[in-house]
């Protein structure tokens, strides 16, 4: 257990932080698990509608500092590229 005032504070502000990038995190995870169940069920207007949804969710973790900007480019390119793929 931290023992200073500043530690303390520190505490503090990695907890807050950290439950701000879980909650990023878990958004555009599960924007992406949910556009892949599309996928793999064939329900490709679907999938299509949902696209928007992680790229904004992926675009919000990268604003927010949760992923980096290429890893968010590539998660886009490939989703994109599957969705066009499979038409």
């Amino acid at each position: 257990m931290p023992i200073t005032k500043s530690a303390k504070k520190a505490l503090r502000q990695t907890k807050r932080r950290t439950a701000a990038n879980q909650s990023a995190k878990c958004n555009y995870r599960s924007a992406i698990k949910e556009f892949r169940q599309e996928m793999s069920a064939k329900s490709l207007d679907k999938a299509g509608n949902l696209l928007p949804k992680v790229y904004q969710a992926v675009d919000k973790a990268v604003k927010k500092g949760v992923i980096k900007k290429n890893a968010a480019a590539r998660y886009k390119s490939r989703l994109t590229k599957a969705l066009s793929k499979s038409k």
